[in-house]
């Protein structure tokens, strides 16, 4: 979806910031982001939307952070993405959260 991919740079931007340790994988329909473990995917969803998965088993979700609640899923929480702005602090330190836990 290239009308994202500006949010996906932006994001990729900030989060190449955490360490030089991060794998970036590419599938599919998704980027995979490791460390020792998975610690977030980045998605486009739609042309309108872009998610982000982000692995932080037994965090509650808050603020942006949704919960994924379906059996089976690669991460633990979402946040959706509508507009270019939505990519704030919150969402970066959510990003950095599970990066910082899956070292």
């Amino acid at each position: 979806k290239e009308e994202l991919k500006q949010w996906y740079d932006q994001i990729m931007k900030e989060i190449n910031g955490f360490g030089n340790d991060i794998e970036v994988s590419p599938k599919k329909a998704y980027v995979s982001l490791r460390r020792k473990k998975q610690f977030a995917i980045l998605q486009p969803a739609t042309k309108t939307r872009f998610e982000i998965g982000i692995n932080l088993k037994g965090q509650e979700p808050k603020g942006k952070l949704e919960a994924i609640t379906t059996a089976n899923a690669m991460c633990s929480h979402k946040i959706n993405i509508t507009d270019i702005k939505d990519v704030d602090a919150e969402v970066i330190n959510w990003i950095k959260t599970a990066y910082e836990h899956a070292g």
